[in-house]
């Protein structure tokens, strides 16, 4: 499944690629009224490209690379309106501000701007689903549980996978007589050739001998709760069992990438820190007015291999409320609302980044108290210690968690996005995350 996900990628950046060139070769003509000499484009062609290389970046971000995005049409126009204001400052600055190839094209790009949104937005609703189209292979799901009925309904409702589940079988009827004869029946009647199963499941033994002699009939056997986590970008908690930790969790240290993420914690803290102390003079005046308290607070949180460590923050709440599990009248501050608002509230954390207790990427560190409370009512919630915590994750990006108090139910839905992290984390996967963290505050902010 995740090779359906590379390709969509794919063919989508080199669309976008052939959308780009095609925009600048009709802008070309619009404004001259000929066909534009080879001389003509390939001096456009430079300064271009270096355009189209952070159009990309600027559509990753916006998150036009994303599983699922060939299907989300209804959103696409709006997505690509407003990537296309943000190029259009893009294009500005790099050829008014920075006039480096001599050419200020105020016509072809007014002209440019107009085709390739057009062109990209034809090609991401129309295009791609003529050229991306593939034959779905009939598929049989095994399992049981929620998770099991969200797969089939994502699988089934969208067009983009290579397979379509014919059935949904419940484990849990697999000590029925003449059940699986039946089943196995049907994988040779309706032409199956894939088979979906959760191998982790309690029922799943009794099942095996069934399907085993379905391997000499070409059949594919994929574990369902790894097609779970590549379409849903999270793991399935309440499908697991120990021995998935064992085979996929691992504390020991990852040379080269641990080296890398931690020459870029100190490279990014260090200049935004120094932002942050040339607007602290505003923010201590308007905390001061409103109430006269401390600027700073220093909470308590849970940090690698459950170790406490001190963070600290910009003070957001008339008093520092550090027991989430209990409700009181402690209030947003008018100066709090702003610096919640727009993230600088969190500013301080920096300095913890670079005295290493936490990263600028990984799973959110918690307050004491709610940790006891979690690890006593959510399984498997201490694994998330295993690394350092960070600024901003994986599940601050894609999950839904508790920004306030506690809520074991988000907190579950939290901890399938950490372990996803913890998993799979990589440079790629952080920069992933820092790109989308980025069109987070700047979505924000412009609210």
């Amino acid at each position: 499944m995740d090779s359906v996900y590379k390709k969509e990628s794919i063919i989508l950046l080199l669309g976008d690629l052939v959308a780009f060139l095609v925009s600048l070769w009709i802008a070309l003509l619009l404004r001259n009224l000929e066909i534009p000499s080879a001389k003509l484009f390939s001096l456009h062609l430079l300064p271009f490209s270096l355009l189209f290389a952070a159009w990309v970046v600027v559509f990753y971000i916006a998150g036009l690379y994303e599983k699922h995005t060939s299907i989300l049409k209804s959103k696409l126009p709006n997505i690509l309106a407003n990537t296309q204001i943000v190029n259009s400052g893009i294009v500005i600055a790099f050829f008014y501000l920075i006039p480096f190839f001599g050419i200020t094209p105020k016509t072809i790009l007014f002209i440019y701007l107009i085709v390739s949104f057009a062109l990209i937005l034809s090609w991401r609703m129309y295009g791609y689903f003529i050229l991306g189209r593939r034959r779905q292979n009939a598929a049989l799901l095994i399992g049981s549980g929620e998770e099991m009925k969200e797969l089939f309904e994502e699988v089934n409702n969208n067009p983009i996978y290579n397979i379509k589940f014919i059935s949904a079988v419940d484990l849990n009827r697999a000590d029925e007589q003449g059940f699986w004869d039946e089943i196995v029946s049907r994988v040779y009647s309706e032409g199956v050739s894939v088979i979906a199963i959760d191998l982790a499941n309690k029922n799943v033994e009794p099942v095996l001998p069934h399907l085993y002699n379905l391997i000499f009939s070409k059949i594919s056997f994929i574990d369902m709760n790894k097609i779970y986590e590549d379409i849903f970008d999270r793991v399935p908690i309440s499908l697991l069992k120990y021995n998935w930790f064992l085979e996929n969790i691992s504390s020991e240290p990852r040379g080269m990438y641990d080296t890398l993420k931690r020459i870029m914690d100190i490279l990014i803290s260090i200049p935004l820190l120094i932002i942050l102390a040339a607007f602290i003079p505003f923010i201590v005046i308007a905390i001061k007015l409103e109430d006269g308290g401390p600027l700073f607070i220093k909470q308590e949180r849970i940090g690698q291999n459950n170790k406490n460590i001190s963070i600290y923050k910009l003070r957001s709440m008339a008093r520092n409320e550090l027991d989430p599990t209990k409700k009181s009248d402690n209030v947003v501050t008018k100066a709090g609302a702003f610096l919640r608002k727009t993230r600088i509230d969190e500013f301080p954390q920096l300095w913890n980044v670079l005295k290493g207790d936490v990263s600028l990427i990984g799973p959110r560190p918690e307050l004491p108290e709610a940790v006891k409370h979690y690890t006593e009512e959510v399984p498997y919630y201490n694994v998330r210690h295993l690394v350092r915590p960070g600024l901003s994750g994986w599940a601050q990006i894609y999950g839904e968690h508790p920004h306030h108090g506690v809520d074991v139910s988000k907190t579950k839905n939290k901890l399938s996005y950490d372990l996803y992290y913890i998993k799979n984390r990589s440079f790629l996967l952080d920069l992933k995350i820092a790109l989308r963290t980025v069109k987070t505050l700047a979505s924000i902010a412009g609210r």
